[in-house]
């Protein structure tokens, strides 16, 4: 038995030893991100060393529900910005959400065309690898309508890893900040305060989760925070810190997921699923520069708010960038649930169109 016992040690301490590795190298890739005044530097540092040693061949070890713990300490920072009155100039732009989701299915669309006629997918897989939904969500619709799941899979991790890697240095070079500068509800940090935000959040987490509501801990956390904020209720911040150490594990998260298996032999594919997404970030910030003079929200925030990406990450920049935090929060929230509720109906109209002027497909599902 001891023999067993000391036989079987090895693992478990190779795993912990894996594990350390991995956030030791995220936090260097944060810290140097930071110093080249990258924006997003505890996120995408991170991302680009896990995902470069993943890609060179070295997997790297993530602790499960990583992302999730993440998600959930970003949904309480974010959901301290709603306050009653920021609640009131929410509701106000809902017009202008719902043209956003309108133009994100558009987009979608017009990435399911190109990724059809350039890398010959079937109807279902171009249409789910192209929509800007949740990722799992939308291989689960493309499944059951008959698409492949494991290429709608890297489609939509592609689609956030270019969008996040992208906008937020796209809007720092152009000098995209204070645009909105919103804040966060004034509150000291205490430890009491904070304990009891905790709980709050992760009960709601927990609770979206156990109804398998997508983006659960995040969306279930910034729930919370934020009916608490609205109500006045607010006990604590969240410290900076802790902000960042979310950063750092949703970015090695992320980046681990990029492995050479997921690669090999898809050159072209991977090419027309990069071509599609530019073109997603191209026609939707032309649709919110378009939109601005209408509605009287600033260009930057808007071009943030309708950009293609993951809602925690988007919502991040936001948060650095001081560009309107509640806004951008609400139209990829709001996005979010229009896209799982209206894809599958916009992808039998889309095949309807289809079979008038259909493009030539290979057999690839």
């Amino acid at each position: 038995m001891t023999r067993a016992l000391s036989a079987s040690a090895p693992a478990p301490a190779r795993r912990v030893a894996g594990l350390l590795a991995t956030y030791a190298l995220g936090a260097v890739g944060g810290a140097a991100a930071r110093a080249l005044h990258v924006p997003l530097p505890w996120l995408l540092g991170p991302l680009f060393a896990t995902g470069a040693a993943s890609l060179a061949g070295a997997p790297r070890s993530i602790l499960p529900a990583s992302r999730q713990l993440g998600q959930a300490v970003i949904g309480a920072a974010l959901g301290l910005y709603f306050t009653r009155e920021v609640l009131a100039v929410v509701a106000g732009a809902l017009p202008w959400m719902l043209a956003g989701c309108a133009a994100a299915v558009g987009a979608g669309v017009a990435g399911a065309r190109l990724l059809s006629r350039r890398a010959g997918l079937s109807d279902a897989t171009a249409f789910f690898a192209s929509m800007p939904g949740g990722a799992a969500e939308m291989a689960v619709l493309g499944e059951r309508a008959g698409g492949d799941p494991s290429v709608i899979a890297v489609a939509q991790a592609l689609r956030v890893l270019v969008v996040v890697t992208v906008v937020p240095l796209a809007l720092t070079l152009a000098g995209a900040r204070g645009a909105d500068p919103w804040a966060p509800a004034a509150l000291a940090t205490n430890a009491a305060g904070l304990a009891r935000l905790a709980a709050g959040c992760g009960a709601a987490g927990l609770l979206a989760h156990l109804l398998r509501l997508p983006n659960a801990w995040l969306l279930g956390s910034l729930a919370a925070s934020a009916a608490v904020t609205a109500g006045g209720l607010g006990a604590s911040s969240v410290p900076r810190p802790l902000v960042d150490a979310a950063q750092v594990l949703m970015g090695c998260a992320l980046g681990s997921r990029f492995g050479r298996e997921s690669f090999r032999g898809a050159g072209a594919l991977v090419t027309a699923i990069v071509l599609a997404i530019g073109q997603g970030v191209a026609l939707l910030a032309l649709f919110a520069v378009v939109l601005s003079p209408a509605s009287g929200l600033s260009p930057w925030t808007l071009i943030l708010a309708t950009a293609p990406g993951g809602i925690a990450e988007m919502c991040l920049t936001a948060r650095t960038l001081q560009l309107g935090v509640p806004l951008v929060t609400a139209f990829h929230v709001l996005r979010l649930v229009v896209l799982l509720t209206a894809a599958p109906l916009a992808f039998r109209a889309w095949q309807r169109t289809r079979a008038v002027d259909p493009h030539p497909k290979t057999s690839r599902r």
